[in-house]
């Protein structure tokens, strides 16, 4: 074990795992406490990933996922900031370095060492006579251990080849080569349903659909997509349906080698394609050597039979889910609705139909919304979660919908308790650090937050998810700079665009807002006040055109055609109205399970365009009686 040393100002004791610091002691986990000492063996210098990865955990496939909570943790503990590190600077994809002093106990100043065993080299004869019989048997039991082994280890161990060491894996779209084009959604629906596989394995990181889907018609070799994702291997193939058969080819290439180590085809009847899927995963997880616990192993040999016309109400509405922002958001949100619906009508025991139909419903960590909510969208979100996690309490999704309906009742502890369940089911599930990240920021949590961004960003590096992390901690140029790349992919993305406006509203860059503004605007259906918005802000600056959008807002909802009062309520108090802002967050409060899609009261406390109002007692108050206090 290693002698106690310094870090700065603190005690570190592995043999405790403890730190100290005027006389508070704290405790560390083992592994937690093996990448502190790592660190400190080079401190100063850079360590990187892969090395802590095989030094601290070095019989275990683990994701890097496990290391980058690990130095979270250390620096929770250190109480250090990522980005003005006094501790452990994080290295951009190298690795971290311990940028503290360190010291051994008796103050010298270099890295730690491990206290090594002296043995004598005199050794009597009866001992070397025993050690000899004692290595006679140990080669006689390690030949009969080989004998033992099956045959394909036995060929690797006796030619020298070595399985290559697999602990991260992208899954490519499966592509549809049935003979129907439309049935395209069918096989983007069968790549998902992979990945949700893949992705409860906490022993692998698998990156995120929406990271993957960008490579769906790419001219780079695979290769080139594992260093831009930053796997080891990656997963291809296609989906062919013919009535009710499917035959899904999956291969496993190793991609610093372009080297095939797997390929199968698995041809089954309709109604077991989600089966399928789970057992493709394990075979894939056996194949990279990877630890599945049995929970997991349990969880991906669990899928039951689906009827064909349940199975194809259920991918529908998961494709129509998938573009809410791309169009009239309320549009998409009741197809979706309606095809969740149907499969639900079908087989009322098929728990993923539940958690679709409840997102349809637009849960407020959804991030976009309804742009007319009722009360009756709030049962069916409760109603649904309720109903998810009856049928499959080991759902990450249904933990997730569940936190998103707590966060509408204003039971903030139950909800974080559902994120974090929802995270422990699925670590790989980039959304569910996602909303925990907007859960934490949103209730003024910005350090944590920043964390869980982090997470999701690497789980998802082709999403810029980290835009949030950064709008929200007023790192306004790279929160645009991220928005923009964002919006080059996918320039219909109507929920980006007003994003977008926000954080240019924020750093002050007007004209700027006011164009995002616009765009979103045509993309969520209001066309009317594009030429008023212009209009006012050429005449009479930015606050006067805000207000003007908010009093069209507010005409439209009289009208009973929407209802926003969270967005009403940043509109007015951007335009320097905050009798108006008050107003509409106390409707919000009025209303609560009408007004939960918006986010109005969920943000009120880490929404920074709700600043100006922090100095006004009646929004104390709020905050107060929605139990968002310190």
């Amino acid at each position: 074990m290693p002698s106690d040393f310094r870090v700065g100002p603190w005690l570190v004791q592995p043999g405790l795992n403890t730190v100290s610091h005027n006389g508070t002691s704290l405790p560390l986990e083992p592994k937690v406490m093996e990448v502190l000492v790592r660190l400190a063996h080079h401190p100063g210098e850079p360590v990187s990933k892969e090395q802590l990865l095989q030094t601290v955990w070095p019989d275990t496939f683990v994701s890097d996922g496990v290391l980058v909570r690990s130095i979270s943790e250390l620096r929770r503990v250190f109480k250090d900031d990522a980005r003005e590190p006094r501790f452990i600077q994080t290295i951009p994809k190298r690795g971290y370095r311990l940028v503290a002093p360190v010291k051994t106990v008796n103050g010298d100043s270099a890295g730690v060492s491990s206290r090594t065993k002296l043995v004598s080299p005199a050794v009597s004869r009866g001992a070397l006579g025993m050690g000899f019989w004692v290595g006679a048997g140990a080669a006689a039991l390690f030949l009969a251990v080989l004998g033992l082994m099956p045959t394909r280890v036995w060929q690797e161990f006796m030619s020298g080849h070595k399985v290559p060491r697999i602990q991260s894996i992208a899954v490519l779209p499966l592509k549809n080569l049935s003979a129907d084009p439309s049935q395209k959604y069918f096989a983007s629906g069968m790549t998902e349903e992979l990945i949700t596989d893949l992705s409860q394995i906490s022993a692998l990181k698998v990156i995120s659909r929406t990271s993957s889907e960008v490579y769906e018609n790419t001219q780079k070799t695979l290769p080139e997509i594992a260093r831009e994702l930053n796997v080891d291997a990656v997963i291809e193939g296609s989906v062919v349906r013919s009535g009710n058969r499917v035959r899904v080819t999956a291969q496993l290439i190793y991609a610093p080698e372009d080297k095939n180590l797997w390929a199968r085809s698995y041809d089954r009847d309709l109604e077991d394609a989600l089966a399928l899927q789970g057992a493709i995963a394990n075979a894939i997880a056996d194949e990279v050597r990877t630890q599945v616990q049995p929970g997991e192993r349990m969880r991906l040999n669990r899928a039951r039979a689906v009827s064909p016309r349940v199975l194809d109400a259920y991918l529908q509405g998961n494709y129509h889910l998938h573009r809410v922002g791309r169009g009239v958001v309320d549009e998409e949100m009741r197809k979706a609705e309606q095809d969740f619906q149907r499969a639900i009508d079908g087989d009322p025991a098929f728990a993923p139909a539940y958690i679709g139909l409840g997102y349809a419903h637009a849960p407020i960590l959804g991030g976009t919304g309804l742009m007319n909510p009722s009360p009756r969208d709030y049962e069916v979100r409760k109603w649904a979660a309720e109903k998810a996690l009856e049928l499959d309490p080991d759902s990450s999704e249904a933990h997730g919908l569940q936190a998103s309906v707590y966060c509408e009742d204003w039971k903030w502890s139950a909800a974080e308790e559902e994120l974090r369940r929802a995270i422990a089911l699925d670590p790989n599930r980039a959304d569910a650090h996602d909303d925990y990240s907007t859960f934490l920021f949103a209730t003024g949590r910005q350090n944590e937050g920043m964390k869980e961004s982090e997470i999701a960003q690497e789980l998802d590096p082709k999403m810029d998810r980290m835009y949030g992390a950064f709008a929200n901690s007023g790192r306004y140029d790279e929160a645009i700079s991220l928005m923009l790349r964002d919006l080059e992919r996918d320039p219909d993305d109507g929920q980006r665009h007003f994003d977008l406006y926000q954080v240019y509203a924020l750093s002050r860059r007007y004209p700027e807002a006011i164009q995002e503004l616009e765009e979103a605007g045509k993309l969520f259906g209001f066309v009317d006040f594009e030429g008023p918005l212009d209009h006012a802000f050429k005449t009479a600056g930015f606050q006067a055109a805000i207000r003007t959008v908010a009093r069209d807002l507010e005409n439209l909802q009289r009208a009973g055609k929407i209802y926003m009062p969270g967005v009403l309520a940043e509109y007015y108090s951007t335009a320097g109205e905050q009798d108006r802002a008050i107003y509409w967050l106390e409707d919000a409060y009025r209303n609560k399970h009408r007004s939960g899609a918006d986010g109005g009261l969920l943000w009120l406390k880490g929404n920074p365009m709700y600043a100006p109002l922090h100095s006004d007692p009646r929004y104390k108050d709020l905050v107060r009686r929605l139990g968002l206090a310190e």
